[in-house]
């Protein structure tokens, strides 16, 4: 799966591969630089290959060879993660940190905008299901409709994957997002999955929630209320995929929880 680009674009590989069902990745040398090759292995990573040609290097990683399935794009540097930076105690800082990426990434305008998908459709999932269950996710459901039926008109090209994992660090240039999903939508939705990492003790605190909510309101120029409704709708549909595949859902549900408590519907159904 490596070959052709390897020989299409010139590469020396530089470390194992790193094999999982939607990707493949292979550190590489490119021009005497350290390089990361990643080869699509579904549709969403062709779209988000795109999005990374498309952002050209404008908050997130430099793309140096692009084609149909396969991105070339700037190797991170092996120093602390953004997860690192909030366990060690700059919980802050690392939001602080994201904030600055996400913004940068929803400022870049540029022509032939890639393929994207609608955060309606992306919320699809979620807003058909009949009558959940599960309480929370009723409500999670209840506010993503009423939010994807009431857009707000700062609509943006969103990275929706916004995660302490995908943002890294890359030396002189910074900190830089990698990884997107492509989506289109409400600016203020790319700012929610930040609430459910890097770990549980951190995102299922209280007062840390609150904290976090004040500050990326603040750091983002977000409407608190709004942020609330989306790190709850969001929450919702994460805690459903995971149960779809079989993985706990509990640090989502408990975020959704604190979400709703913030907004005033603990205990509404």
């Amino acid at each position: 799966m490596f070959d052709q680009y390897l020989r299409l674009w010139d590469l020396i590989p530089d470390g194992s591969p790193i094999l999982s069902a939607t990707s493949h990745l292979l550190p590489v040398k490119y021009q005497e630089r350290e390089a990361m090759l990643k080869v699509a292995a579904c549709a969403e990573e062709r779209r988000g290959n795109a999005l990374m040609a498309w952002w050209n290097g404008d908050g997130a990683a430099c793309v140096w060879a692009h084609d149909d399935d396969a991105v070339l794009i700037e190797r991170a540097q092996p120093a602390s993660s953004l997860a690192d930076v909030s366990r060690s105690g700059r919980d802050d800082d690392a939001m602080r940190i994201a904030c600055a990426v996400v913004n940068k990434l929803h400022a870049h305008r540029s022509p032939q905008r890639p393929g994207v998908v609608p955060l309606a459709e992306w919320f699809e999932p979620l807003r058909s299901l009949s009558a959940p269950a599960d309480p929370v996710l009723r409500l999670c459901a209840t506010v993503a409709n009423t939010l994807l039926r009431e857009p707000r008109t700062d609509e943006a090209v969103l990275h929706g994957d916004i995660h302490h994992e995908n943002i890294l660090y890359f030396g002189a240039r910074g900190w830089l997002a990698i990884d997107p999903k492509g989506l289109l939508g409400e600016r203020t939705f790319d700012y929610a999955n930040l609430f459910c990492n890097p770990d549980d003790h951190i995102a299922v605190d209280p007062l840390r929630f609150a904290r976090r909510a004040a500050l990326v309101a603040d750091c983002a120029g977000l409407d608190r209320r709004r942020l609330l409704q989306w790190i709850l709708a969001w929450s919702g549909l994460s805690a459903l995929w995971m149960r779809e595949d079989g993985l706990p859902a509990q640090t989502r549900l408990s975020v959704a929880a604190l979400a709703a408590g913030a907004l005033g519907l603990a205990g509404k159904r």
